[in-house]
This record gives structure tokens, C-alpha cells and sequence, in this order.
């Protein structure tokens, strides 16, 4: 809870300053661009949240993104695939994706890292070779499905919300009530505490690792699509570059330690949105867009440095705790 108050506390002061910056901020359209993508950031951050919590990491959601973007497209407009049967392919593959990674984690113990980097790398080589590094183009026959990301739900007042928010809201509280009131949830944080304690209390921490994944990459997968119709246009040796870093930095932001068995979703929410006005001060401020990724750096590395610091301080707490019962007791 801490956690979520100090990441909620520092959201309101950078709005709270760009806003004094620029009034722009507070314009209607701002703040609706403003939900609008950290919606589409959101969604690949709360899968990317479950992983962490495992004690696990994901490098291959932004080349998951790619894949899965680039293939939508070229299904529809090359292949003349229907609607459905392309969405069927594509959330399959993402689904596989997430199956293959948890069962090489699991069955063969492979080191989670090296298994997402390398995926990283097959899925964009994919996303190329697919799609001949050719760009892919919705154009503008599919109506329906560009509702999903251009559509917006009429409030009475200035404000209108975008249909992003909603899914991302929606999954958000999907991925809460799992998290935090079932039982599943509960031997997943207890998995990533202590792996081998879990296994020996009776919790199937394979299936649960396998489970992670497969959410993750199903994520990815339903963001790559909300990316490519949103931007209308997907270059398959760009698209979702460098996207696991923020789906990453939304996660240690909203309390995640990377060590595994921490993690709250509405700390991911408030991080993912953190991340998004960052950028938007950024772009208010004139400062160049080149440094978004330095900042999303700093940002990552800030938040395993607090990690770190507050665990230690923790167990000096614990350890003195502990000393001045049994200085108790033996006084006794």
C-alpha cells in the first residue's frame, strides 16, 4: 500500500507541474490522447506485471507486438482472411507464443531471460520475413474493428472517454479479482516468494508459471492488434520496438519486484499512467523526444534502486525486531 500511495503521490505532482508549465495539459483532447495510450500501454503491462510476480521476466513482448500486428493486416488485406478467422490466427499464435515459453521455462529449466531474448529475436526476423519488410495497411475497409481504438464513449461535459480505457479497465479488474481474490492468485505471489516452498506446499507452481506466460504473450498479442489499428500503418521491423521496456517500467513502477512475489495491478495502472505523462511533459516542454528512452532508463533503474534499498531496510527492521524480542525474553 505504501507503494501505491508514493507512485499515486508522484503522478499528481508531475501532473500537477506540467499542468503549471504548460495549461495545455488540462485541454480535453490532452487528457483524452492521455487515456487513450496509456490504455494500449496498459494492457501489455499488466501482463507483463504477472510475469514479474512469478519472478520471471518477458523480453519478447515488443517483438510479440510486431508479429502480431504485422500479421493482422496482411491476413485481411493480401490474404482476404475474414475477420474472425484472422483474429482466431492471431490470438492462437500469441496464446502458442506464451505456451512455448512457459513449458521451455518449466520442463527444460531454462533460464527465463535467455528464453524471451531469444524470442525477441525470432518473432521480429518473423514479422519480417512475413511480411516481406514490406508496410501493412488497414486502409479503410474494416470499420468495426477500428471502433476498438478510435471510438469514444459521450460523457455530459468537456470529456469523452476513449473505448481503450474501457477494455484496459476492464482487464485491469480481471487481472485484480485473480489476483487478489481467488487462490490462484495467491500461490502465484506465493511462487514468486520462494519457489521451492511453494512446490512443496502442494501448489502447482509449473502450470502457474505456464499460466503467466501464455497471459503475457495473449496481452501482447491483443496490444500489437490495438497498436496496428490504431496507428493504421505497421512497419513490421519497428512496430512495438522497444515496448517490453515500458510494459517492464510500468510494472517496477506500480510495485513489482523483480524478485518475484510482489505486485499490486492498480500500482501497474498508476505506473503505466506515470509513464505516459511523462512522455506528454516531455513533449509539452520542448524537451527533445529523443530522450524518452533515456528517461524510461533512469526510470527502470530508479525503481530497482528504490526496490533494493527499501528490501534492506526491511530486514534491518526485522533483524532488530528480532534482536530486541529475544533481549526480551532472556531478561525474562
Amino acid at each position: 500500500m505504501k507503494k501505491i500511495v508514493g507512485i499515486l503521490g508522484l503522478l499528481i505532482f508531475v501532473c500537477l507541474v506540467t499542468a503549471w508549465n504548460n495549461p495545455a495539459f488540462l485541454k480535453p483532447t490532452n487528457i483524452e490522447q492521455l487515456l487513450h495510450r496509456t490504455s494500449l500501454f496498459g494492457i501489455i503491462s499488466l501482463g507483463a506485471a504477472l510475469v514479474i510476480m512469478t519472478g520471471g521476466i518477458d523480453l519478447s513482448i515488443g517483438s510479440v507486438i510486431g508479429l502480431c500486428g504485422s500479421l493482422l493486416p496482411l491476413l485481411l488485406t493480401q490474404y482476404e482472411w475474414s475477420v474472425p478467422a484472422a483474429i482466431s490466427l492471431v490470438a492462437g499464435l500469441s496464446v502458442a507464443i506464451g505456451l512455448a515459453h512457459g513449458l521451455l521455462i518449466t520442463k527444460l529449466r531454462l533460464q527465463p531471460f535467455i528464453v524471451t531474448l531469444c524470442g525477441l529475436l525470432l518473432y521480429r526476423g518473423l514479422a519480417r520475413w512475413v511480411a516481406e519488410d514490406s508496410n501493412q495497411r488497414f486502409g479503410s475497409d474494416y470499420p468495426g474493428l477500428m471502433w476498438f481504438v478510435r471510438a469514444k464513449i459521450e460523457l455530459p461535459g468537456a470529456f469523452d472517454i476513449p473505448v481503450p480505457a474501457i477494455l484496459f479497465a476492464l482487464l485491469a479488474v480481471i487481472c485484480w479479482i485473480f489476483l487478489n481474490r481467488t487462490v490462484w492468485g495467491r500461490h502465484l505471489l506465493a511462487l514468486g516468494r520462494n519457489e521451492q516452498a511453494a512446490r512443496f506446499s502442494g501448489i502447482a507452481t509449473d502450470r502457474l508459471v505456464i499460466l503467466s506466460y501464455v497471459a503475457c504473450s495473449a496481452l501482447a498479442g491483443l496490444g500489437g492488434v490495438l497498436f496496428a489499428l490504431d496507428q493504421n500503418t505497421v512497419q513490421p521491423s519497428a512496430h512495438g520496438n522497444f515496448y517490453e521496456l515500458y510494459a517492464i517500467a510500468a510494472a517496477v513502477l506500480g510495485g513489482c519486484s523483480l524478485r518475484g512475489g510482489e505486485g499490486s495491478i492498480i500500482g501497474v495502472v498508476i505506473g503505466a499512467a506515470l509513464l505516459r505523462v511523462l512522455y506528454n511533459a516531455i513533449i509539452l516542454a520542448d524537451i527533445p523526444a529523443q530522450l524518452e528512452f533515456a528517461i524510461i532508463g533512469m526510470v527502470i533503474l530508479g525503481g530497482v534502486i528504490a526496490d533494493e534499498l527499501i528490501k534492506r531496510l526491511a530486514a534491518r527492521r526485522r533483524l532488530k525486531a528480532a534482536r530486541a524480542l529475544a533481549s526480551t525474553r532472556s531478561d525474562d
